[in-house]
């Protein structure tokens, strides 16, 4: 079994796990990638970009995102200022945090 990403934590804060496997919603569904679509977990806040793949949009922070396409992982991770820590499934590109910029 594949272990799980570490959890995407974002300059201004915002939190979201982002995995891809044979047993998460995502595209292609294996082991192994690159990916077209993700499976977002548990963001810390409601994102707008996101919602459209939500589960359960009565508890927008406690629930899946399914088929989340890497694109809109990155517009994201844009919004939020990029990453600071945490992992990606392969395919899903790696916007991280620009230090020399405020955010």
């Amino acid at each position: 079994m594949k272990k799980k990403n570490e959890v995407v934590v974002c300059a201004d804060g915002f939190t979201m796990s982002v995995q891809a496997s044979e047993y998460t919603y995502c595209e292609p569904r294996d082991d192994y990638g690159p990916y077209a679509a993700v499976e977002i977990g548990f963001p810390s806040e409601k994102e707008p970009l996101i919602m459209p793949y939500c589960e359960d949009t009565e508890d927008p922070t406690g629930t899946v995102y399914g088929y989340v396409p890497t694109s809109v992982v990155s517009l994201v991770l844009a919004k939020h200022g990029g990453m600071i820590s945490g992992e990606l499934p392969l395919g899903v590109p790696q916007l991280k945090a620009d230090y020399g910029i405020e955010v």
